[in-house]
């Protein structure tokens, strides 16, 4: 085990030191949250030319805060790119001063999804790559670390977008969307932080990973199951992860906190030079 210096993390921890999810607006606060009718609606439709387009721009190379989470105990972790891409050096929080270092980073060029790899994972989430089977209108659960503490979202499925990244890298990518129906505790304003984490169905498996959001209109975007497995696929990593405990809108925060408890779900530490592009 690598430890990053004690004063690095505590700045970076307690400092609140976060990753903004790609800036898709600049206001803060999210609209009051939608109601979960609970009514699930007919199956997604697969990605098309008419989807509409989210333009975000990719910043420059910054320290900060994101989230990731393991997918095989052998040591490897899904997350987003731009929480760990050009980075020095990139550690996963394992206590409030200690960070192991992450081997290697692995990032890919179609999507804003990246993999990282250390020594071990204490546990690793299952993944679910069968998108003909998600419903418009079906509950899901993003967790992660928004503003650099623990927290997490509820929502609901909306349809299919297309990711335009533009800046410090490019690429057009299809991403779900999802209409925020609920938070935890007294969780305010962006979610940035929460990126990289997983976006977990009700029986408990991975279907996304969240990429962006916009606070202005209540929406969170997540990676599709369809690019995850092309990206897994590419590099040829192996996975070997359970379902979680099932997920409610009554229970997601506790079944949340056992996830980060266990490290399965963990914060991840970006360490650049300043003033890289």
């Amino acid at each position: 085990m690598t430890r990053f210096p004690d004063w690095l993390v505590y700045i970076l921890v307690t400092g609140a030191l976060v990753l903004v999810l790609f800036g898709i607006d600049r206001r803060s606060d999210a609209p009051p949250a939608l109601s979960d009718s609970g009514q699930i609606g007919p199956l997604l439709p697969p990605p098309s030319i008419y989807d509409p387009d989210i333009l975000v721009d990719v910043g420059p190379v910054s320290s900060g805060l994101g989230t990731a989470f393991a997918i095989s105990q052998e040591g490897w972790w899904l997350t987003a790119r731009h929480v760990v891409d050009a980075c020095n050096r990139v550690g996963i929080v394992v206590s409030r001063n200690t960070a192991i270092q992450v081997k290697e980073v692995r990032v890919a060029r179609f999507a804003d999804l990246a993999l990282l790899q250390t020594d071990r994972a204490p546990g690793a989430l299952a993944l679910d790559d069968k998108e003909n089977r998600l419903q418009i209108g079906q509950s899901a659960f993003h967790v992660g670390f928004p503003q650099g503490r623990t927290g997490e979202a509820s929502s609901r499925l909306i349809g299919r977008e297309t990711l335009v990244a533009r800046g410090r890298y490019q690429f057009e990518q299809p991403v779900l969307a999802w209409a925020e129906t609920g938070r935890t505790g007294n969780l305010q304003g962006t979610l940035s932080g929460i990126s990289g984490g997983p976006t977990i169905d009700e029986a408990g498996r991975v279907i996304g990973v969240t990429v962006a959001e916009s606070a202005r209109r209540g929406r969170i975007y997540t990676a599709s199951p369809a690019s995850i497995a092309r990206f897994l696929e590419v590099e040829q990593t192996p996975t070997d992860g359970a379902p979680t405990a099932r997920l409610t809108r009554t229970n997601y925060g506790q079944r949340s906190d056992e996830l980060r408890r266990s490290l399965t779900v963990a914060q991840v530490v970006c360490i650049a030079n300043e003033g890289q592009s």
